[in-house]
C-alpha cells in the first residue's frame, strides 16, 4: 500500500525537490508518495532524490512507451526520444509475414524489446507468441534488469553479437539498437544525473560518438535475415556518418527524424538475394 505522507507532509516534500532544482517538483512528489511503501521508506527516497540521484533510480521503474521499466540504481534509464525509434521498430515489424524475430542490440533495462512486444499486442512466452525476442548487453546490472522486464526472453551478456547463439544467425527481421553515442568530450556536458549515476559504458561513444555504433552496423548483416531491418539511434549531427557506415556495411540505408521526440535514427534493409 502506498504510504500515507502525514508525516511529511507534499508540500514540504515538493518544496526540498524545488529547491534541489527539480523542475517538476509537484510530480515528483507525487510520484514518491504513490511509490514508497512506509513513511520511512518516502523520507529514505526524498534523501536520494534531493542528493541528485536520477528519479527513475529512486523509483526503482521508469516510465517508457506506456510500460513501467525495472530500473536499478547505476543502470542506463531510457529515455522518451527513443519512442520514436520503437514506433519505427513496430511498424516495420508488422510487416514481416508470421512471427518476426527480434533482436534488441544494446539492450540495457529491456526497455526497447518490452515496448515492442507489447505493441505488437504479443507475448515472448512460448512457440504460439507474436514476437521471438532476444536481447544482448554488457552490463551485468543492465543484463539483469532486462531479464525482469523481459520474461520468456532470451536474455544474453557479453559484448554486442558474441554471446549471441549461431542458431541466429541470418534469422533477424527487426534489429534494434540504441548503443552510446556520445563523444567522448561531450561526457562533461551531460546533466550531473546521467554523467554521475549511469554507468559510462552506456554513454561514451568515443572520440566522434559512432566507435559503438559502427561496430553494431559491421556486425549486423550476418545476423540479419533476408530483407531483415536495422534500426539504430543516433544524434541528428552524426546521422550522415551513420547513414554511410550502414551503407559501407552492404545495407540500404535512409535517415527518420522527429522534431516531436527530437530524436534521429537510421535505418538498414539488408537486400534480398535476387534469382
Amino acid at each position: 500500500m502506498p504510504v500515507s505522507s502525514s508525516s511529511l507532509p507534499n508540500e514540504r516534500i515538493v518544496a526540498r525537490l524545488r529547491a534541489a532544482g527539480c523542475v517538476f517538483a509537484e510530480d515528483e512528489a507525487a510520484l514518491l508518495v504513490s511509490t514508497a511503501a512506509t513513511g520511512a521508506a518516502l523520507a529514505a527516497m526524498l534523501e536520494r532524490r534531493v542528493a541528485g540521484e536520477p528519479l527513475e533510480h529512486v523509483l526503482g521503474w521508469a516510465s517508457f512507451c506506456g510500460l513501467r521499466i525495472h530500473v536499478e540504481p547505476g543502470v542506463f534509464v531510457p529515455r522518451p526520444r527513443t519512442e520514436f525509434l520503437i514506433g519505427r521498430a513496430v511498424a516495420l515489424a508488422r510487416e514481416v509475414p508470421g512471427r518476426p524475430v527480434i533482436l534488441d542490440m544494446c539492450c540495457g533495462t529491456g526497455a526497447m524489446g518490452a515496448a515492442i512486444t507489447a505493441a505488437l499486442a504479443g507475448t515472448v512466452e512460448g512457440p504460439t507468441g507474436r514476437v521471438e525476442l532476444h536481447a544482448a548487453d554488457l552490463d551485468p546490472a543492465a543484463v539483469r534488469c532486462a531479464r525482469r522486464n523481459l520474461p520468456g526472453a532470451c536474455v544474453y551478456q557479453g559484448d554486442l553479437y558474441d554471446p549471441l547463439p549461431p542458431s541466429l544467425r541470418g534469422r533477424v527481421d527487426i534489429l534494434i539498437a540504441s548503443p552510446p553515442y556520445v563523444p567522448s568530450e561531450s561526457l562533461a556536458l551531460l546533466p550531473p544525473e546521467a554523467r554521475l549515476h549511469e554507468p559510462r559504458s552506456a554513454l561514451d561513444g568515443g572520440a566522434d560518438g559512432l566507435d559503438v555504433v559502427r561496430r553494431v552496423i559491421d556486425g549486423a548483416p550476418s545476423w540479419l535475415a533476408p530483407g531483415g531491418r536495422l534500426l539504430v539511434e543516433t544524434s541528428r549531427d552524426q546521422a550522415a556518418a551513420t547513414a554511410a557506415a550502414v551503407s559501407a556495411a552492404g545495407l540500404l540505408a535512409r535517415v527518420a527524424t522527429s522534431e516531436e521526440f527530437d530524436a534521429t535514427a537510421v535505418i538498414g534493409t539488408l537486400r534480398r538475394p535476387t534469382s
